[in-house]
């Protein structure tokens, strides 16, 4: 397991509103699923107004915040200028915004939006590189770092590219780069950065210790020569490449998969709680969209696609990121205000700072709505589908107001 050390912990102030924030973006995502159909094509302007709606202003958001709180903990070393982080929050915040009305009314203001979004980016990627090179440490979290940052960098340059295109500034092919810009993002980024951040989350709170990390050493390679085979795949427009990268990428999270099977037999703490449940069903969710992305290759089935990005995106990265929230933001409130006074007064435990029923309400809604809104892509039926969206949305809401108690607590 990766050692963390509390040390170096920028303060909650900085990192809360990355969260809250988050929460109120996945909130407005799952209200706006229920205006959709089941059926559509990844190009319509709707839809990509969505995924950055989802990506940008949930995924992005929260994984910035817990990176500006885990890099420096977990590399032993204090952010080189951690103060950018309350320049990044307004800057995505607002770039993801313009984006979204930029897709969904005002093609004109995708560029602009762009631009905030890359500027967000770039202050955040140079300052975690900055950060990396004061460590002394070489492991596999601070590799998963490097090489994340530098697909971050190419998926949101490329992405920029297709706002002007969308935008009528350049001529390029916009379909090749938006799949040059997915992998990269998705898969670059989001999947290196939760695999490097669930080999140091996952064993620290189901207490596992003394695991090989075989499997997760070759999970890391294969992925990144998956998004690197994929990228160029699109750039030049070779399905078949692209294909083989596919390949390559579900032999990767395949490993990562058995590396977490491994950390999960070797679990000390037994109970269920929001955040085992939920990563029991982020990885079911994970393996399942693997089986629909391998049937997808071999019939190129558009229901199938769809699919499988849902229980990828919404089951997996999502459940994962919900499910760590119930357990970062009571330690780092807890470790603000509740650590000094250890030893002087009576100090809440971390489960006790989080409305269980709430979180249970959350999760039932949540795998209802996953499980609900994928097989109504699947079968292009809007009952499903607007069933799905609905109790997605009624998790949100659990969520939401979790997130602001937990924050709130013992202020």
């Amino acid at each position: 397991m990766t050692p963390v050390s509390k040390d170096f912990a920028p303060p909650l102030k900085l990192i809360a509103p990355f969260f809250k924030w988050g929460v109120i973006f996945y909130l407005l995502s799952m209200l706006a699923l229920l205006f959709f159909e089941p059926s559509f094509v990844y190009q319509q302007m709707d839809i990509a107004g969505w995924l950055h709606l989802f990506l940008l202003g949930f995924v992005m958001m929260v994984i910035f915040g817990a990176m500006a709180q885990l890099i420096p903990v977990v590399l032993e070393v204090g952010h080189v200028v951690v103060d950018v982080y309350y320049v990044i929050l307004p800057l995505l915040g607002i770039g993801a915004t313009m984006m979204v009305v930029g897709f969904w009314l005002a093609p004109a203001l995708l560029s602009y939006g762009g631009m905030l979004v890359l500027v967000a980016m770039v202050i955040f990627a140079f300052e975690n590189m900055a950060t990396l090179k004061k460590s002394k440490l070489d492991n596999l979290t601070v590799s998963t770092v490097k090489w994340s940052n530098g697909y971050l960098l190419l998926g949101i340059l490329t992405g920029f590219f297709i706002a002007l295109g969308f935008a009528g500034s350049v001529n390029i092919d916009v379909a090749l780069m938006l799949k040059a810009h997915v992998y990269a993002v998705l898969g670059g980024y989001v999947l290196l950065t939760i695999m490097g951040l669930s080999l140091t989350l996952i064993p620290m709170f189901s207490l596992a210790h003394g695991f090989d990390e075989t499997a997760i050493k070759r999970a890391f390679r294969l992925v990144i020569v998956a998004v690197a085979v994929v990228f160029l795949g699109a750039l030049v427009g070779m399905e078949w490449l692209m294909t083989m990268g596919y390949l390559i990428a579900f032999s990767g999270v395949g490993f990562y998969i058995w590396q977490i099977y491994i950390i999960a037999s070797l679990t000390v703490r037994k109970e269920l709680d929001i955040w085992a449940k939920s990563m029991i069903f982020a990885f079911g969710s994970l393996i399942f969209s693997m089986m629909t992305g391998v049937v997808f290759l071999l019939t190129n089935s558009l229901t199938m696609l769809h699919t499988t990005v849902w229980f990828f995106v919404i089951g997996f990265i999502s459940s994962m990121i919900t499910g760590h929230l119930y357990k970062i933001v009571p330690f780092l409130v807890w470790f603000e205000r509740f650590a000094p006074l250890v030893g002087k007064e009576k100090v809440p435990m971390l489960h006790e700072m989080y409305n269980k029923e709430g979180a249970k309400m959350m999760f039932n809604f949540t795998v209802a709505g996953v499980i609900l809104g994928g097989f109504g892509l699947l079968f292009e039926s809007d009952i499903l589908f607007k069933a799905g969206g609905s109790f997605l949305f009624a998790g949100a809401i659990f969520l939401y107001i979790g997130m602001n108690k937990m924050l709130a607590y013992g202020e």
